[in-house]
């Protein structure tokens, strides 16, 4: 009888073990569904992660967090490049929307050295990159199509400039 209660207690160990990775899987789709859900614009170097919408004061300077991701083995010139004839990295928006670019905070650049120039030093953005976009908004709802405006480079060559539109749904309240 011992024996037959041995199998018996692996099966349903196998099971309950099938049952919790099986779970598990459909979690972690969910959450990659979730992320990739996320993303509101994209081109093939940069996309614009979050926010979609952002209440704030109507009339009054408001920050909002710009969330962008940076195709990895890229990287992008900072607002304050290190050469002049490098192109920054600029936010603008849109005149007549109801909502006006009041001041950007852009993170500083990350010192970054080529290999083909090591005397050279770059002021990038990789990875992930925040703005803290200062607005005013007037009263109402405002479909804003804001630009970020950069140029992407990998270790052996930069891209032509390029934009992005940054869609975010602006409601001064």
């Amino acid at each position: 009888m011992a024996r037959m209660k041995t199998p018996m207690k692996a099966v349903a160990i196998a099971f309950v073990a099938w049952v919790a990775f099986v779970a598990f899987a459909a979690h972690a789709q969910v959450l990659k569904s979730a992320a990739e859900d996320r993303v509101l614009a994209t081109t093939d170097e940069v996309k614009y992660m979050y926010p979609a919408q952002a209440s704030v004061a109507a009339g009054k300077p408001t920050a909002i967090a710009l969330h962008f991701l940076i195709r990895q083995g890229l990287h992008i010139n900072s607002h304050t490049p290190s050469e002049e004839e490098l192109i920054p990295t600029t936010l603008s928006f849109p005149d007549g929307s109801g909502v006006r670019l009041d001041a950007a905070t852009y993170p500083p650049g990350v010192t970054y050295t080529l290999p083909a120039d090591p005397s050279l030093k770059l002021s990038v953005y990789t990875g992930e990159l925040i703005i803290q976009a200062r607005v005013v908004a007037t009263a109402g709802s405002h479909a804003v199509k804001a630009t970020l405006h950069f140029q992407a480079c990998d270790n052996r060559v930069c891209l032509p400039p390029k934009s992005i539109d940054v869609p975010i749904n602006v409601i001064g309240k």
